[in-house]
């Protein structure tokens, strides 16, 4: 049964959903290549802590949001999306400004968990953020599909994932990411529309001081408008980082 796709638009905001009222993405018209809503600004938090990603996978393309951003800010960047609805990857393009497709720009229409499991390339950041018009999130949040997408990461790669903290498996979910990750996992606090980044890493230990992450993201803030600040604040409140200092 073909997705059924609804765009609205409320005080300067144009917002993706698919036939109900749970938002699946969101541009501010005047500002689209920002990223509006507070969890996908938190998913750009590896670029806080490792170089400036060259192969990106994204699964899901929701309003493009994530894809736009990288794809203006990185140009030498190459980015894979993989979105399993034709249908939002025509609103993104009628509604949310999606790039042509062009070399550094690749949309494979199909599913994000077989792409990985079948697939044989490597990326140095995977951005996993696909859910269906109930929320639900299928294969992408089983143990074998983190397990692959560790597999498919660059010798310094790192993973994050978009959850729900109202999903009744919100915790098993970060646990498998835990589990294929070796414990090198994170999730930030809940932010207040409910959703929760989880941050994996693979390759050598990354520990870095407060002190150098507020550079990084002043730098970063600098280059591309992102401000980071707030994600740096949930940072200060995870497990993982003691003694001003993030290791993962």
């Amino acid at each position: 049964m073909a997705i059924s796709i609804d765009i609205r638009e409320a005080s300067g905001v144009r917002t993706l959903h698919f036939g109900s009222d749970w938002v699946q993405g969101a541009m501010r018209i005047a500002r689209p290549w920002n990223l509006e809503l507070e969890y996908t600004r938190e998913m750009m938090a590896s670029l806080l802590l490792r170089d400036a990603p060259r192969k990106v996978l994204l699964i899901g393309l929701g309003a493009a949001s994530l894809t736009k951003f990288l794809y203006r800010n990185y140009p030498t960047a190459h980015l894979t999306v993989v979105e399993i609805e034709p249908a939002v990857v025509a609103a993104a393009r009628q509604f949310f400004k999606l790039p042509e497709e062009e070399k550094r720009l690749h949309l494979v229409i199909g599913d994000g968990a077989e792409y990985v499991l079948n697939s044989n390339k490597k990326f140095d950041l995977i951005l996993v953020d696909g859910f269906d018009e109930k929320a639900r999130t299928g294969a992408l949040e089983t143990l074998p599909f983190y397990q692959a997408c560790r597999t498919r990461l660059s010798d310094d790669g790192m993973m994050a994932v978009n959850m729900l903290t109202r999903s009744r498996g919100f915790k098993a979910t970060a646990a498998r990411i835990a589990e294929a990750f070796d414990d090198r996992a994170l999730v930030f606090p809940s932010c207040e529309s409910g959703n929760a980044v989880a941050l994996a890493a693979a390759g050598d230990l990354i520990e870095i001081p407060f002190d150098e992450l507020k550079k990084n993201m002043l730098e970063l803030k600098e280059s591309t408008g992102l401000n980071l600040q707030p994600t740096l604040t949930r940072l200060a409140q995870a497990k993982t980082c003691l003694n001003d200092t993030l290791v993962l």
